[in-house]
């Protein structure tokens, strides 16, 4: 999924928060405040129906533009596309896990839990843990 530019996240917030598909009137009514040109509301929207960020469809003369993916789907690709900057993974995770709230740790373990069972249901060995407790790649229990 493409990074978004500060006006382009905007719009999304507008996509977002409305649920359903809209047209470049609305967005631009919605961003009001910010004092954009019509036509400045539009080629955003043009934009990120190129990168396949939203969906567009045509109801009569007029495009009405929706989200390709919700607002989660969007930051979980920035968080993977930054653990990808690290030069080692598991140690950016371990940092990671580190900083989130009890809250945060557990809505983590509790999707993690969910995501070795869907793994052993389909067959997928998990990899086993290294002498550091992380999984090694390449071995399988």
């Amino acid at each position: 999924m493409a990074r978004l530019g500060e006006l382009e996240r905007a719009v999304m917030e507008v996509l977002w928060a409305r649920g359903e598909p809209v047209s470049v009137r609305d967005v631009h009514a919605a961003l009001g405040d910010r004092g954009l040109a019509y036509t400045t509301v539009m080629t955003v929207l043009t934009r990120l129906a190129n990168k396949n960020v939203v969906r567009r469809g045509r109801q009569g003369r007029a495009w009405l533009y929706e989200p390709a993916a919700g607002r989660e789907a969007y930051v979980a690709e920035l968080m993977l596309e930054a653990l990808e900057l690290s030069g080692d993974r598991g140690s950016a995770l371990v940092h990671f896990a580190r900083s989130v709230s009890s809250a945060e740790a557990d809505a983590l373990s509790e999707a993690l839990r969910h995501a070795h069972e869907r793994a052993e249901r389909a067959g997928r060995p998990r990899a086993a843990p290294g002498p550091d407790g992380r999984a090694e790649r390449g071995e399988q229990t």
